[in-house]
């Protein structure tokens, strides 16, 4: 569990890497915030990376348009 700084981080790093994904593609977005869960509990606190992670995530989501 992360504390209330960390989970609005990972809220922020989520909603900044999927902006042009709409809140429909759900599964799109579940595997990206799931990448970016994966990288915070492996001690990855840095936005950039995390945004970053986020990316590459994105990119290799499934049924991804991008």
């Amino acid at each position: 569990m992360f504390d209330s700084q960390t989970t609005a981080l990972l809220r922020t790093v989520l909603d900044d890497v999927c902006r042009t994904v709409s809140l429909y593609e759900t599964g799109t977005r579940t595997h990206v915030a799931s990448k970016i869960l994966e990288a915070a509990r492996q001690g990855e606190t840095a936005p950039e990376s995390l945004r970053q992670v986020g990316r590459r995530a994105l990119s290799g989501a499934p049924n991804a348009l991008r």
